[in-house]
C-alpha cells in the first residue's frame, strides 16, 4: 500500500482526496471553535435559522469527515503492513459513521428535548 507502481491518475486522485480531507478538517475545527458558520456556507446551502444555530455540531461533523478522509489515505502515504491498513480503514469508516450520527442526532426545529422526570 504505497505510491510505488501506481497509475499517475490514481496518485492524483489520492492527493486530491488528501487535500480535501485537510480542508474539511481545518474548516470544521474553525467552525466548531469560533462557533460561527461562514456566510458563504449560509448562502450556498440556504441554511435555515435553526440550522445556523448549531455551528459546533456542524463543525465537529465536518472535522470528523475530514479526519476520516485523512485516515483512509494514510496507508497510501506511508508504507504500512496490510493488517494496519485494514485497521485504518475500519477507523475511517467509524469516523464517518460518527459524523453521520451527529448530523442525524441534531434536534429538528419545533421538537422538544426529552427531560428526566424527577
Amino acid at each position: 500500500m504505497s505510491f510505488d507502481g501506481m497509475d499517475p491518475v490514481m496518485v492524483a486522485l489520492r492527493l486530491v482526496t488528501l487535500i480535501l480531507g485537510l480542508a474539511l478538517l481545518a474548516l470544521g475545527i474553525r467552525v466548531a471553535v469560533s462557533r460561527r458558520i461562514p456566510r458563504a456556507w449560509i448562502r450556498m446551502a440556504r441554511l435555515t435559522a435553526p440550522q445556523q444555530a448549531q455551528p459546533v455540531g456542524m463543525g465537529i461533523g465536518q472535522a470528523l469527515a475530514g479526519a476520516g478522509l485523512l485516515v483512509q489515505q494514510a496507508p497510501f502515504l506511508f508504507s504500512v503492513p496490510y493488517p494496519v491498513g485494514v485497521a485504518l480503514l475500519a477507523v475511517s469508516l467509524l469516523l464517518f459513521l460518527i459524523a453521520l450520527g451527529l448530523s442525524a442526532r441534531r434536534p429538528r426545529p419545533g421538537t422538544k428535548r426529552p427531560t428526566l422526570a424527577a
